[in-house]
């Protein structure tokens, strides 16, 4: 692998030199005034990006995964009935979690390369009288697939069956790339993590949690004490940390926050869906097809492209790797070996994302595809072309 060539992996992404300085910081005291001074400014920015005015925000050490681990031990107890789609490698996860915590889920099947059924979703609410069911989990963005799907849909079925499940949103890959609505979607715990969209080293689960989320905290019973908010609340008020923080990460968060709203949420969403469209239109000029079943579930973070019968899409990832020293991600689960996966978010630009789409180009000719040097950039380039000239602002 080569440090010169920007990652196409949907996360962790390619840092901004500003935010690796920003990161690599001298040693502070973590119970002095300094450090309150880099806590609370990331908590309100990061609530700004969430969209939301009520969220309380919380940093872990840690990871998405992590952050998933504090949605549900601060919110759930054991036995507890939780209500899922199983649609991809991280959903699955998410579902594996609950299970080993004691959490009985209902799972619902979905092909992967859809999005979450929201109308299964009212079905199954709608007949839970009881309200048995305490909390819905919901992928907004399916990092194995490039399945993206419609939070706000979910909440509409959840009011529909007038249930009165939280919502737990996995926005790992979706949060600070796409626009993510916490207080509109009634979105009651929000999961993302620092190696993605916020273009951090991994290192930071950061989780939202809404005032319906933080009344639930009390009432819960599932084991936790590294990941109980809690804690972290109590320290929060003192200007302090439970235990020892990643104070260099929320410095460069503190900065990653000040790039992402200095460009405007809504310009680095339309920067991403821009890119993600150049993808796209690289995928259709090469007669290669999306994992993704229809256009309205199409990622605008990370695309996973099907190749076709016979051709193993992990001897392309493995090609780019050892022969141009770029990377791509490899399938995962049900849809190993069958698509790769271009990750295409947080600190990237048009011209960046050329390089990435020249380079799958040549890998899918040096494996003897049928594919024409040049016409996936040329179908990209006719994207970024027409978008070119506006004015806009990119990612440093």
């Amino acid at each position: 692998m080569s440090f010169q060539n920007p990652v196409f992996i949907p996360g962790p992404t390619n840092i901004p030199e500003a935010l690796r300085r920003a990161v690599d910081m001298p040693t502070i005291d973590h119970r002095s005034a300094l450090f309150a001074e880099i806590l609370h400014p990331a908590r309100e920015k990061v609530k700004a990006v969430l969209k939301s005015e009520a969220a309380e925000v919380f940093f872990f050490p840690s990871t998405g995964t992590g952050g998933w681990e504090v949605a549900i031990t601060n919110t759930l107890c054991p036995g507890d009935r939780v209500l899922a789609a199983r649609n991809g490698m991280f959903s699955q996860r998410w579902i594996d979690m609950c299970e080993r915590h004691g959490l009985t889920v209902e799972v619902v099947e979905t092909p992967w390369g859809d999005g979450i059924p929201a109308d299964r979703f009212e079905e199954i609410l709608t007949a839970d009288a009881g309200h048995e069911i305490k909390a819905v989990l919901a992928t907004h963005n399916e990092t194995a697939t490039g399945v993206t799907s419609d939070i706000a849909a979910v909440r509409r079925a959840m009011e529909a069956a007038g249930h009165p499940a939280l919502l737990l949103v996995d926005g790992v890959s979706s949060i600070a790339s796409m626009d993510f609505r916490m207080d509109e979607w009634g979105v009651d715990v929000a999961v993302t993590g620092s190696q993605k969209g916020f273009m951090l080293p991994a290192g930071l689960a950061i989780v939202g949690f809404s005032p319906r989320a933080m009344a639930a905290v009390e009432r819960a019973t599932l084991p936790r004490t590294f990941f109980d908010i809690r804690d972290m609340g109590r320290s929060y008020a003192a200007n302090g940390y439970p235990f020892t923080p990643a104070v260099g990460l929320l410095n460069g968060l503190n900065q990653s926050c000040d790039m992402l709203l200095a460009e405007g949420l809504e310009a680095v969403f339309a920067r991403h869906h821009r890119i993600a469209e150049g993808v796209r239109a690289a995928v259709r000029a090469w007669g290669l097809e999306l994992c993704a079943n229809a256009p309205e579930l199409y990622s605008d973070s990370v695309s996973a492209i099907r190749t076709p019968e016979g051709v193993n899409a992990t001897d392309i990832v493995t090609h780019a790797a050892d022969v141009y020293g770029v990377a791509f991600g490899v399938g995962l689960g049900e849809v190993a070996g069958k698509v790769f996966r271009i990750g295409h978010l947080g600190s990237l630009t048009d011209v960046m994302a050329l390089s990435g789409i020249a380079t799958a180009e040549m890998c899918m000719a040096d494996l003897g595809m049928d594919v024409t040097l040049g016409s996936g950039v040329a179908a990209a380039q006719e994207v970024y072309r027409r978008s070119a000239g506006n004015g806009r602002r990119e990612a440093a």
